[in-house]
């Protein structure tokens, strides 16, 4: 038995496979998020851990027989967020999560250090971790000054089930102290934000092993056997495991709680202008180009909270198919953008509001406004070279049949839905956990069974062209009036 833990922002989740990699057992634990402060989001690393202990115990308590042969565990998570710990592996402070907004000054003197983008391959979004130790440094000092090693959020989880401070290439790369063409930290990156080489956790591929299983948790949990670890990976490169996105050519758009477009790539070819990140792929030999917006689901989701009502509810007054795109343009900047604006100060906006507008209407500008917002992230890719064909649809959105046809004609673009089954950073980091223990990688990390394939609308191509051209044009002057 295989082990995939994915620890997301909102929660953790476990999923047990078989030798075929075949679904076992699934159980979620929530974590919850602080905002103490206006741009502000942290977490508390043990959180992490009682949600690890919550899921393992259900586990346990439903499948002990299928527990007790596990073999190999892999580890998936959300990406950049800085958890500081002390000499003694003590954490110093709550972890500063990826959607933490409180650094951009310091990621923007960052960026324009010398190297920095030409090492990196990315430019330094306030998101990342690097620049979070800078704004530690400054308001925090005496908790700077205590830093003995600094770990995203998965891998403290994975210090607390081995005991070893390790990270992945993929996740490594979402720092801007790591050489993503070298797969290695950047002595010169850790010196522009002040921090050195043994602050780091030792690095591996994530179909390396990176330790084994503490022989406590072990007993606690009824194996019976040694359980190695995978290196595992970030959360989109995870989900591109889960998926098959392994070589060029391939992709997926994920419509979960930020958006994603993503392509693997079989070289490093950087473009940091255009604000596509540039990472390393959780296999060796292999990076994924992506761009990402924010705010898709989530839309949805404060519009949903703001009207008094639910996103499934908003959803089901949309129709199957669309009839063109809205009276009104919504510009989905809720909490900034990344690509391709990497704008922290931006906000959204509802344009062209009139008395008779329903709540209907406000939901289909919405999910246009998201698909809009992918849209600039494929002709910023595009723009790198990047030429996809067709893509997964993954993620909550695509529950919605009108959300999948108006992206598609938005993208111009064929939406591949996968048959029911599992798939994603869960399964990713399980497949991760059975490369680590032997399987190839090409054997085990196939693409799932399509179950539909979603085809732009040409009859309405034309005017959702339009629509997103005067969308495109609104930014600068929304920008203009903002600042």
């Amino acid at each position: 038995m295989y082990l995939g833990l994915d620890l997301g922002t909102s929660g953790l989740r476990a999923l047990l496979v078989d030798e075929g990699g075949a679904p076992v057992a699934s159980v979620e634990a929530p974590c919850t998020v602080q905002h103490p402060h206006p741009g502000w989001s942290e977490q508390d690393p043990t959180e992490w851990i009682t949600a690890c202990k919550s899921a393992m115990a259900r586990l346990r308590a439903e499948v002990p027989e299928a527990l007790a042969a596990l073999k190999g565990i892999g580890l998936s998570g959300q990406m950049h967020g800085a958890t500081l710990l002390d000499k003694s592996d003590r954490v110093l402070r709550p972890c500063i999560l990826w959607n933490d907004t409180r650094a951009a000054a310091e990621a923007a003197a960052l960026d324009g250090a010398p190297d920095v983008r030409a090492l990196s391959g990315n430019i330094v979004f306030p998101g990342f971790t690097a620049p979070k130790l800078l704004w530690v440094e400054a308001h925090e000092p005496e908790i700077f000054a205590q830093i003995a090693k600094v770990l995203l959020p998965k891998d403290y989880l994975r210090l607390w089930l081995t005991g070893a401070h390790v990270s992945d290439m993929s996740d490594a790369a979402g720092t801007s102290w790591l050489d993503v063409g070298a797969r290695d930290w950047s002595d010169r990156l850790l010196s522009a934000s002040h921090m050195r080489r043994d602050q780091m956790p030792r690095l591996v591929e994530g179909s390396e092993t990176s330790g084994r299983l503490r022989a406590e948790l072990a007993s606690d949990w009824g194996v019976t056997g040694p359980v190695e670890v995978a290196g595992g990976g970030g959360d989109n490169a995870a989900a591109a495991c889960g998926v098959g996105c392994l070589k060029e050519g391939d992709g997926f758009v994920s419509l979960g709680t930020s958006g994603v477009l993503l392509a693997a790539k079989d070289s490093f070819a950087p473009a940091p202008e255009t604000a596509v990140h540039s990472f390393c792929h959780a296999i060796p030999g292999t990076w994924y180009q992506m761009g990402v917006i924010l705010a898709a689901t989530d839309c949805l989701n404060w519009l949903a909270g703001t009207l008094g009502d639910t996103p499934k509810a908003l959803a089901g007054t949309m129709p199957d198919t669309p009839t063109g795109p809205a009276p009104v343009l919504f510009l989905p900047y809720l909490s900034g953008e990344r690509t391709p604006h990497n704008d922290a100060a931006m906000r959204g906006a509802f344009l062209g509001l009139d008395i008779g507008h329903d709540r209907r209407t406000l939901t289909q500008a919405v999910m246009e406004g998201v698909g809009f917002a992918l849209r600039d992230n494929l002709e910023a890719l595009k723009s790198t070279g990047t030429d996809l064909g067709a893509v997964l649809a993954i993620g909550g959105g695509t529950g919605s049949r009108f959300w999948l046809e108006s992206l598609a004609t938005i993208l111009d673009l064929p939406l591949k839905l996968p048959a029911q089954g599992e798939f994603g950073a869960a399964l990713g980091a399980a497949r991760l956990a059975m490369a680590a223990t032997g399987h190839s990688v090409t054997d085990i990390m196939g693409a799932p069974q399509v179950a539909t394939t979603i085809d732009p609308r040409a009859d309405l191509t034309p005017a959702y062209a339009e629509a997103y051209a005067k969308y495109r044009a609104l930014y600068p002057s929304l920008k203009a009036v903002l600042t």
